[in-house]
């Protein structure tokens, strides 16, 4: 849990009170609170902006429903590791219980509805969420930490108040006993919510949220996080193999019947014959053996650690979502992110335990035991040091590895709450929610994330400046744009970059300056495309007179979302059918080689004829500044008739509204 205080506007919150709040889990009761206690609940502000439903939510317009608030930030662990909950929620009270995410930003980056949006799809979260970036939700409410959840009864009144992660059995029990009380007096509303997931419409990409990368010895190793599966290739990116059937889970196998959970980090064993994988919603340690082709759990219960966990043997240690791992001989070291601490695995006896961090959340210097980091998710090594990406402190860390001493520092950057974006020596630097690192010695470079840069912090002296980005976009070349990027690899003077929400690899030549995206052409899995949900909505259009014995012009004119434009490598394509008699087209199947907007195909009637010109165009389109595409499938049914007097065009004209 992450306390947020106001005063006025909001502050730095004492680092006491973020060691209390992280330690302590906090409720206002197991249950219900009795209705007589219950006080109305605040209305939400008519005009924030809504993400998985396509109009805005009302209390009023709930009357009937239980409602879950949920108080969120997209960069904070413990929001992450509620959201399994909310979903076991959801599908329990499919019929009774509405859940909304209230995104109450932390940082800066984490205020704008875009990079919300690229979160709720890249944490697959299928309730609606409210944008509430003025926090007039959060302060209406007295919320002060992340994450806290807020039940409203069928009345709309407030029936529990939970502040933290582990709240599953009592919020569980509260609604059940709403559902029995309100069902019992016939005011219980079962009527299933109809959602309009932004999931949608979003098209799929061969990698899909790629979190980190890893390049050694002529190969590259993608952790393909939103697809579930890790995907070998060799360094002009051409696939050699695919390690998952991209169905989430936890289970072990071969290459193709193997299962994963939003993987991140990732290392080489010795003989690099072994990849292991930071299964990190599985909260666990993955081998991928190349000989045998087989995967298999060598870490990790599959269940996460309790706050205060210190380790165990193999899979019967308990991880709590392992962000990064690093081999440093026989030790694999993993950034704990869930609980901002560094443990050690040792590959000959399988002990996992705490080697750096206290378990507090903070940026705290001192010995390994005693030092505090703040959600470590990145991890690189010189051979004598630890460097780690801290990325709630935005900064960066050094942690003695045994052979060099026992202390943890801060080489660069904020805290807790101070953070930003500017060049400078040591703590004079500012990051925003550093992601991943990667060292060659000399230099730590630093994908800092919530900037949407690359960074170079120089480690004689601790200067940090700026190697790649300006600002969030997709551009390559000398002048490389990136949108969130969470993972670097260095090998030789190629840095390879996850360009996470891009859903690209990019790989920048240290030497020239100059920065391409790898063309990775890896089948999409058979899970992606199997729940692509595509909307069988049908455009209905007046009927159409048309002329006899003439050659006429059928035209589909989209007006895209502004900022948008077509993405002419995905699989553009429209098909005619005609169910009737008269009409003969000149082609029936547009593909996306030749599908422009707007879309003209000629075609002839007959002397006379009726029937219906069935349309369905599959339109594929893309910001301008980032590479979040989406998909659109439009049908329409086109009822026409041949005669006197009729016209010698069909056109339709559509709008995609965001």
């Amino acid at each position: 849990m992450k306390p947020f205080f106001r005063w006025g506007l909001f502050v730095l919150a004492t680092l006491s009170v973020v060691f209390a709040a992280r330690i302590l889990t906090i409720s206002s009761a197991p249950l219900a609170a009795p209705e007589s206690s219950r006080t109305q609940a605040p209305e939400f502000p008519a005009d924030l902006s809504w993400i998985n439903t396509d109009k805005p939510l009302s209390l009023k317009k709930l009357h009937g429903k239980i409602v879950l608030l949920d108080f969120w930030t997209y960069g904070c662990i413990n929001c992450i590791h509620i959201i399994p909950d909310l979903e076991k929620l959801q599908n329990q009270y499919a019929d009774q219980l509405v859940i909304i995410g209230v995104h109450s930003a932390k940082f800066q980056n984490e205020k704008d509805a875009a990079n919300i949006r690229s979160a709720v799809l890249r944490y697959h979260i299928d309730h609606p969420v409210v944008v509430d970036n003025n926090l007039q939700i959060w302060t209406s409410y007295g919320v002060h930490a992340w994450p806290t959840l807020i039940l409203i009864d069928p009345n709309g009144r407030i029936a529990g108040r939970w502040a933290g992660e582990g709240q599953f059995g009592k919020i569980d029990t509260a609604i059940n006993e709403l559902v029995n009380t309100f069902r019992s007096r016939n005011e219980l509303d079962e009527t299933p919510l109809k959602m309009a997931l932004d999931s949608a419409s979003v098209a799929r990409t061969p990698l899909l949220f790629p979190g980190k990368v890893l390049s050694q010895s002529g190969k590259l190793y993608i952790a393909d996080t939103g697809h579930n599966r890790i995907v070998e290739t060799d360094s002009s990116g051409k696939v050699l193999s695919v390690i998952g059937s991209g169905q989430s889970g936890l289970k072990d196998g071969d290459f193709k019947t193997a299962q994963f959970n939003a993987p991140q980090g990732m290392t080489l064993s010795a003989d690099e014959k072994v990849l292991f994988v930071a299964d990190t919603d599985n909260h666990a340690i993955r081998a991928i053996n190349f000989v045998t082709q087989k995967v298999t759990t060598i870490a990790g219960t599959g269940e996460q650690a309790s706050y205060g966990s210190s380790g165990g043997i193999g899979t019967k240690a308990a991880l709590s979502s392992p962000w990064d791992i690093l081999r440093v001989g026989d030790i694999i070291y993993i950034a704990m992110a869930g609980n901002h601490q560094i443990w050690s695995l040792n590959l000959d006896n399988k002990k996992v335990s705490v080697f750096a961090g206290s378990g507090s959340e903070a940026r705290t210097d001192g010995t390994r035991r005693f030092a505090a980091l703040a959600q470590p998710y990145g991890l690189a090594t010189d051979g004598k040091e630890l460097f780690v990406a801290d990325s709630e402190s935005s900064s960066i860390r050094q942690v003695d590895l045994p052979q060099t001493g026992d202390e943890v520092k801060t080489l660069a950057g904020g805290d807790l709450f101070d953070f930003g974006d500017r060049n400078g020596n040591g703590m004079n630097a500012r990051f925003q929610h550093p992601l991943g690192v990667a060292t060659d010695g000399k230099v730590l470079f630093i994908a800092d994330a919530y900037n949407h840069r690359i960074r170079k912090l120089n480690l004689a002296d601790d200067n940090v400046t700026t190697l790649l980005g300006s600002s969030r976009g997709m551009t390559t070349g000398k002048n490389p744009m990136f949108y969130e990027p969470g993972g670097l690899s260095l090998d030789g003077e190629k840095l390879y970059i996850a360009d996470t929400n891009n859903n690209r690899i990019l790989v920048d030549d240290l030497n020239s300056g100059i920065t391409t995206a790898l063309n990775i052409n890896v089948p999409l899995p058979a899970s992606a495309t199997a729940t692509k949900s595509r909307k069988e909505n049908v455009i209905a259009v007046p009927k159409v007179l048309l002329a006899p014995g003439t050659k006429s012009t059928f035209t589909l004119d989209v007006t895209l979302p502004a900022g948008h434009h077509l993405n002419t490598m995905s699989p553009l394509g429209m098909t005619l059918e005609v169910k009737g008699t008269g009409l003969q087209f000149a082609q029936t199947t547009i593909d996306k080689a030749h599908f422009r907007l707007p879309l003209k195909v000629s075609f002839t009637t007959a002397k006379s004829g009726e029937g219906t010109l069935h349309v369905d165009a599959d339109v594929y389109y893309c910001t301008n500044d980032f590479g979040l595409c989406e998909w659109k499938e439009l049908k329409f049914e086109v009822p026409y008739s041949i005669g006197a007097k009729g016209q010698n065009a069909i056109t339709l004209s559509h709008t995609i509204d965001r």
